[in-house]
């Protein structure tokens, strides 16, 4: 059988509709297969749906701060209605940037199928057989399901279903403080639901120590109870659903969401028959995000490496480039960004401090600079957060963010991290004034104090000194 393309992609969420909607525009034959919705989940039930619903909690929130700055709005009245359909409103305006018809102009023909492997170049969609030198998996990853006693007699929701909800939840028990489960956590707090959440860690154990402790407190402040431990038996009880936990902790929710991670979404493709090997978190692969058949990329979600849509989208554009112009890329992750969209927003790129000091040791040096002492958040009564730069030498190994709008601060400091500007630049950059991007400069200028004021320039500043007054 020959060839039926140049390049066949798996999946139409983030990394396949960036593989191969580049991979098109490059003038390739590209097959692009798609069982379900377009878009994938970040844009189906994921980060999309779910940052609708933030904003709408937001809403609910500012109007119950009573008196605030010498204004009163009153306790919000909540339609659980009018939130699904912001929700879904979202979802529609930003459909089209991900639809069949905007890749099918690009060049792709899309395929409405489930793909399954038959061969090491070989794949069958529907009732067609497609054959390609190059082939893209990006299928993506799906909510993992703990070990729960009786989780499989009770409805749980998932990131997959909790969107459909038809009612807002009266008490919400979320299982998992990871990103989702903080997030929404606070959202249907705001919005009225009483809301429990268990972890065995500390809530969001993989970002810095005291950013998370200062997100935990904003939302045990908002009501939202936290219990430490790992849910352990869970039964019809009540009307609803009766959740006990390891430390003997019994409480009875309306609702159960399972927010406790995700894994790779790639069974029934056949990976065996196509020598593509997994690991436990999801398909191997190198650098250039091959798999052990070489002819096989696997990229986004369903690879064993950082979850993140921004991530996805990296990977694809390397592998476009890659298979159409035939110049290894390397993925490079030592400036991926991600962002907690709480509020404060936890914000992260590079190492966090905890994870320099594990590989350096007393080499690494931290700046901190607080959103107390920056002009716009005193202004806008928001300071709670702050700024830490985690460096060694003159090399910037990470930053941790957190505060309002912590997310939208990162762009600089990736260009930092990549080698591409320096602290030296944005501690001198004009920056406009009050901005809470002041805190970056104030952060970058902290850096360079000791050499700018240090002893050889104080010296230099006072032989100029003595010489102008010599001069009169």
């Amino acid at each position: 059988m020959k060839f039926t393309h140049d390049l066949i992609v798996i999946g139409a969420g983030a990394a396949g509709l960036t593989a191969a909607g580049g991979a098109a525009l490059f003038g390739l034959k590209v097959a692009l297969i798609e069982g379900e919705s377009m878009g994938g989940e970040c844009l189906n039930t994921g980060c999309v749906p779910s940052k609708a619903l933030i904003s709408a909690a937001a809403r609910a929130h500012y109007g119950r701060q009573e008196g605030r700055f010498g204004v009163t709005l009153g306790e919000p009245q909540v339609s659980w209605e009018g939130v699904s359909a912001h929700i879904r409103d979202t979802i529609a305006a930003i459909e089209p940037h991900d639809s069949q018809e905007r890749f099918e102009g690009m060049g792709a023909e899309v395929i409405r199928e489930t793909a399954v492997f038959t061969g090491r170049d070989s794949i069958r969609a529907g009732d067609r057989e497609l054959r390609a030198p190059r082939i893209v998996i990006a299928t993506g990853s799906k909510p993992a399901i703990p070990p729960i006693e009786g989780i499989d007699a009770v409805p749980c929701l998932t990131n997959e279903n909790l969107f459909e909800l038809v009612e807002l939840p009266r008490h919400l028990v979320i299982v998992g403080a990871g990103a989702i489960g903080m997030e929404m956590a606070q959202a249907f707090r705001s919005l009225g639901s009483d809301v429990t959440l268990i972890e065995p860690q500390r809530p969001m154990a993989r970002d810095d120590e005291a950013a998370a402790e200062l997100v935990a407190a904003q939302l045990a402040a908002e009501g939202v109870r936290f219990v430490s431990g790992h849910a352990a038996r869970v039964e019809a009880a009540d009307g609803g659903i009766g959740v006990t936990c390891s430390d003997g902790t019994h409480v009875i929710a309306s609702h159960l969401l399972i927010a406790a991670g995700r894994k790779a979404n790639v069974e029934h493709l056949g990976l065996d028959i196509a020598g593509v090997e997994t690991v436990a978190n999801g398909i191997r692969v190198d650098a250039r995000r091959r798999t052990s058949n070489r002819r096989i990329y696997a990229i986004g979600d369903c690879r064993d490496g950082p979850r993140f849509t921004h991530a996805a989208g990296y990977e694809g554009s390397l592998v476009a480039v890659e298979v159409a112009l035939g110049l290894p890329q390397k993925a490079d992750w030592s400036a991926l960004p991600h962002c907690t969209y709480t509020d404060p927003q936890l914000a992260q790129i590079g190492l966090t401090e905890a994870e320099a000091r594990e590989r350096f040791g007393a080499k690494v040096t931290v700046i901190r600079e607080d959103f107390a002492d920056n002009d716009r958040a005193i202004a806008e009564g928001e300071t709670a957060g702050f700024i830490k730069l985690v460096a060694k030498g003159r090399k910037v190994l990470g930053v941790t963010i957190v505060g309002a709008g912590a997310g939208d601060l990162l762009l600089p400091w990736s260009q930092v991290i990549a080698g591409k500007a320096s602290t030296f630049a944005l501690g001198s950059a004009v920056v406009a004034y009050p901005t809470r991007g002041e805190i970056s400069k104030a952060a970058s200028f902290a850096a360079w104090e000791p050499v700018v004021f240090g002893a050889w320039p104080k010296r230099w500043a006072s032989l100029v000194a003595k010489m102008r007054r010599l001069r009169g």
